[in-house]
């Protein structure tokens, strides 16, 4: 079975948003056993819709199709399909209570443009959306399955996970794709694949692909067999040989982000943490508290961007900030020990460096980062250079601070 992905709008061709709605698709229909061989795009524009149509429904069996579901001028993607089906729009009762339903537990006022989000194609069925107001079609013909539905992302994806996905696999048959991703941080693509070596002597048949990115490597394992079982044996099998290589630099699975994983443990041993920021601004703290429950071992975070907040609300000495800079492993301690016993937390952790694009100096270059750790063991820092792209050091030094902790706690 294959699929094209269609997505729409004229936002994606401007480059004024980023399409990420292609790749998740692909994502869950790759699982699903399904292959995605085709992605085009294209703008708000009647014609072009229509051609994208009738292009995916003559060569592929599932077409899945993105954006233009709203109520505003622009969204004209239902008509489209009233067009291309050669059918009508009618008010469907159950799709309007969902909507007023939806809007009462906001607190947002009906309006007349509800009443054309309960507007439905009269051949189509519906892909229920439980998080907005466009609900996606699906029309089935000769065997093939045609689905739109909402350019809003994580609409979009609640929708394919509950619904078309499940859907489509139960109809796939023959052999089966099976994934595992390993997420790896603290090691570039290259130094991983040094390490693992020669892949050809393990993974008979299957794929390994390297996927770098600003937090770290993923290692995704493809394996395709007739057997679910024989799958799920190689896939595992393959994994095992890879962990007993680089096992120290693997911290979860799939979609596994660091920040869960050290919460877990965080949890698991009943330790708390403070964080004490700088050049990092507050996104350790984000990224911790993106995890629900987060509070049971999350105490406080701070941004201490200046020097005058690092000497009240940390007690760093101005002794030492005058001596050593902001930006040195000295002050980085002094902020970890800082907030730790500000907080009475049993970890403090900090960030300090030079994000640039200005500040730099032949001793202190941009892209320095200082992360200082501090437990009842003891304290320390570490330093990292991570390049002269401000937004790239944030990312980068956030998820280095949070590995010094998973390494600690896991003693590597």
């Amino acid at each position: 079975m294959n699929a094209i992905i269609i997505t729409i709008g004229d936002e994606l061709l401007i480059g004024q948003i980023i399409n990420t709605n292609q790749a998740a698709i692909a994502r869950k229909l790759n699982a699903a056993g399904v292959a995605a061989t085709r992605m085009l795009t294209v703008g708000d524009e009647m014609g072009a819709i229509l051609g994208a149509f009738r292009e995916g429904w003559s060569v592929y069996d599932v077409v899945i199709a993105t954006g233009g579901l709203g109520p505003t001028h622009d969204d004209i993607t239902k008509k489209a399909v009233c067009t291309f089906f050669d059918t009508t729009l009618e008010s469907r009762p159950e799709l309007r209570l969902h909507i007023a339903e939806l809007i009462r537990k906001r607190g947002i006022p009906w309006r007349v443009s509800y009443e054309e989000q309960a507007l439905f194609p009269v051949k189509a069925g519906v892909v229920p959306n439980p998080l907005g107001t466009a609900a996606g079609i699906h029309v089935q013909e000769a065997g093939k399955h045609f689905f739109v539905l909402p350019g809003v992302p994580y609409e979009m994806q609640e929708m394919m996970d509950a619904t078309i996905a499940p859907f489509l696999a139960s109809l796939v048959t023959g052999s089966v794709i099976r994934h595992r991703t390993l997420r790896t941080t603290g090691a570039s693509e290259s130094m991983l694949a040094a390490e693992i070596g020669d892949v050809q002597g393990f993974l008979n048949g299957a794929t390994l692909a390297f996927l770098p990115s600003p937090t770290g490597v993923r290692l995704r394992i493809s394996v395709q067999d007739a057997n679910p079982g024989e799958a799920d044996r190689r896939v595992s099998e393959i994994e095992a040989t890879i962990r007993s290589k680089v096992s120290r630099f693997i911290y979860g699975v799939d979609e596994e982000e660091i920040q869960a994983v050290l919460g877990a443990l965080l949890r698991a041993r009943s330790l708390t943490m403070a964080v004490a920021e700088s050049c990092t601004g507050g996104l350790i703290a984000s990224r911790i508290t993106d995890i629900g429950g987060s509070s049971d071992y999350f105490e406080r975070g701070v941004v201490t961007y200046s020097n005058r907040s690092k000497e009240e609300l940390l007690g760093v000495s101005s002794a030492l900030l005058d001596r050593d800079g902001a930006v040195s492993e000295s002050v980085a301690i002094a902020m970890a020990e800082g907030v730790r016993r500000a907080s009475a937390a049993d970890i403090g952790l900090s960030t300090t460096g030079i994000a640039g694009p200005t500040g730099g100096s032949a001793e202190k270059p941009l892209g320095l980062v200082w992360i200082g750790y501090a437990d009842a063991s003891g304290s320390f820092a570490r330093r990292f250079l991570f390049g002269d792209q401000r937004l790239r050091v944030k990312e980068r030094a956030s998820q280095a601070a949070l590995e010094i902790v998973w390494r600690r706690l896991m003693g590597l």
